[in-house]
């Protein structure tokens, strides 16, 4: 098929718009369809692709509508019922889902993949960073908007290397090959797609068995998932204290955190971190990994650690004084709020801690609600909103009253997203942080407006 034209039924999506960036930037026709307009669309239309709001099939471009030359990318959360897509459909066109896409570009690239019910997008993002900063450089689609480069998404015409976050969700990382992978965790999570425990385990195991020939894996130690990888895959363990690459010689203090890598590819001295929360020691531990298994020097290593300044939504501060902190984390799954939250305490202890949560999906929160109020009881102060309910429609009786209900932390109360601003004026604490993957975030500038005295 010789594509000259790519059309994107959902292109607004992070994953999404990172694939029609590279599609821009090979010279091709970009056009897709979103529900509504954001940044990353807007960023899109001015970079060149044609972009349309409304369920329209006349409003498709003309060049994506000649069936020999487009390449049609969908993402899952689009209904199988949607206009544009039934009438791609039923016109014979080439449509592949977006992890299909990716699965092409691991076989023409050497893919460094990550994977992991959380820590992916941040570890993944930092491989990218290491790699790019480096001779090796690299091609990155990641699931998050790095600091340093205000992307998602990483070009390079030389380097025979693509950074990829594989997702779990709908299986999608199934359609990958790549050379080398971290598994980062496989604690239970969609399962309104997978039903069972057992059944998300067996999905990361067959993952491991798509490696490539000569590849790598380096997974997490004490996963219940067992690796099923095929002859010639060189399997490593890591972990903040112990495997083969783990770290030494931590020191937490003063904003920062040093530490020595032990690595079977060779140790580094003086790792110093560029967002110091305690998470990232693991997650800098697996980025480093991919990064040595792809060339990267000491030196480069080191220097990119340090440069390195995070993603937007993951452990993003948006204010650091030292009479007022205030963070957005897009944590929405209980083991990720638990870690959040326990660097947090770690950062700033014996200051008064405040989370604001809302919890994202009706059956994430019908599954997990006890390990979500156990999580953020770790802290002594916490307002929960409303369900964010994403791509589902309600289910009786869940609501998050019933993770309030089990909060056992000295101070808890429900609100609705209109209280949110009120909820910060009142204050009474010092570290403030709002979790969610929902639209929470809508309301970080705000809350960042109220606290430094300017709304």
């Amino acid at each position: 098929m010789d594509i000259k034209a790519v059309y994107f039924v959902g292109i607004g999506g992070i994953g999404m718009s990172a694939i029609a960036r590279y599609f821009l930037h090979q010279g091709l026709t970009v056009g897709g369809y979103d529900r509504t307009a954001s940044d990353l669309t807007r960023k899109l239309e001015e970079e060149g692709a044609q972009i349309h709001y409304e369920e329209n099939i006349e409003m498709i471009p003309a060049k994506c509508r000649i069936k020999e030359n487009t390449l049609v990318i969908y993402t899952p959360a689009i209904p199988a019922e949607h206009q544009e897509l039934v009438y791609f459909r039923s016109e014979g066109f080439e449509i592949q889902k977006r992890a299909q896409v990716l699965g092409t570009l691991t076989r023409a690239h050497k893919g460094l993949c990550v994977a992991g019910t959380h820590g992916k997008t941040t570890t993944s993002s930092m491989a990218a960073h290491l790699l790019h900063q480096s001779s090796i450089d690299c091609n990155a689609f990641l699931g998050g908007i790095t600091k340093n480069y205000g992307t998602n998404y990483i070009l390079s015409k030389n380097s025979d290397y693509v950074v990829i976050e594989a997702d779990e969700f709908d299986r999608s990382f199934h359609w990958l090959s790549p050379f080398a992978t971290v598994i980062t965790s496989t604690d239970a999570d969609h399962l309104d797609i997978y039903g069972t425990e057992e059944a998300y385990l067996e999905s990361f195991a067959h993952y491991t068995s798509l490696i490539v020939e000569g590849g790598y894996l380096i997974v997490h130690t004490g996963l219940k998932m067992k690796p099923r990888t095929g002859n010639g895959v060189t399997t490593y363990t890591y972990s903040r204290e112990t495997g083969d690459f783990h770290a030494e010689n931590v020191k937490i203090g003063n904003g920062e955190i040093t530490f020595d890598l032990v690595s079977p590819l060779g140790n580094i001295k003086g790792i110093q971190l560029g967002v110091p929360v305690a998470v990232n020691i693991e997650n800098g531990i697996a980025a480093m990994a991919l990064a040595q298994i792809a060339g990267v020097s000491e030196e480069e290593i080191r220097t990119a650690m340090l440069s390195f300044r995070g993603v937007d939504r993951r452990f993003d501060f948006r204010i650091k004084t030292d009479k007022m902190v205030y963070l957005s984390d897009y944590a929405h799954h209980p083991e990720e709020i638990r870690q959040s939250i326990l660097s947090i305490k770690q950062l700033y202890e014996g200051r008064r801690i405040k989370a604001i949560f809302q919890p994202h999906l009706y059956t994430r929160t019908r599954d997990f609600y006890k390990d979500f109020a156990s999580a953020l009881s770790l802290l002594d102060d916490v307002a929960i909103v409303d369900i964010y309910p994403a791509r589902e429609k309600p289910i009786p009786g869940v609501t998050s009253a019933i993770i309030y209900d089990n909060l056992t932390c000295a101070k808890r109360e429900m609100i609705s997203k209109n209280e949110i601003i009120d909820t910060v004026r009142n204050g009474g604490f010092d570290v403030l942080v709002t979790l969610g993957a929902g639209d929470i975030e809508d309301y970080a500038e705000e809350i960042t407006k109220v606290l430094q005295g300017e709304a």
